[in-house]
């Protein structure tokens, strides 16, 4: 038998309560909200114009030679965009296999609910294929009472008219 509107297996998060677990990235802990929140940076224009603001800057001063704490052909700015690249791939790898997997369980949970829509919508069906024989039927009788009604009316008032005296 189908559950009511309203009773808790009909939430309308019920198919994916189960993926719950996905919507961090990272994991749910201080480390995985920091880690998303981190490569999520990566791809905004703030973090690339502030990179291309700050190399420039780091060129300028060391071409200039007003301080000159990395010369060309600036090895210390080669090692930090290498350190940076030794983090931001791994964080970006780690976010699009973790979304490919949301991605996966959201779809499970689409098809869940396309299945539990098409099985409900089948019981209705039914339901209302009963309900009309069962209208049908009802219907049948109502013709075959008002049949008899008819006789009997016709019985009685025969009855009532070859009465002698009447």
């Amino acid at each position: 038998m189908p559950s009511t509107p309203g009773s808790p297996d009909q939430h309308y998060r019920r198919f994916i309560k189960d993926i719950d677990r996905l919507s961090r990235p990272f994991g749910s802990g201080g480390f995985g909200q920091k880690a998303e929140a981190f490569a999520r940076f990566f791809g905004t224009p703030q973090f690339l114009i502030g990179q291309t603001l700050l190399v420039g800057t780091w060129i300028i001063i060391n071409a200039t030679q007003i301080v000159h704490f990395d010369i060309y052909p600036f090895i210390l700015l080669n090692l930090a965009f290498s350190l940076q690249a030794a983090y931001a791939a791994p964080l970006i790898l780690l976010a699009q296999t973790r979304q490919a997997d949301r991605d996966k369980a959201q779809a499970e949970a689409d098809a869940k609910h396309r299945e539990a829509v098409a099985e409900e919508t089948a019981t209705q069906q039914r339901l209302a294929v009963s309900a009309l024989e069962l209208l049908k039927r009802v219907l049948d009788e109502n013709v075959e009472l008002t049949k008899r009604i008819d006789m009997l009316t016709m019985e009685i008032h025969g009855s009532v008219v070859s009465m002698p005296g009447g």
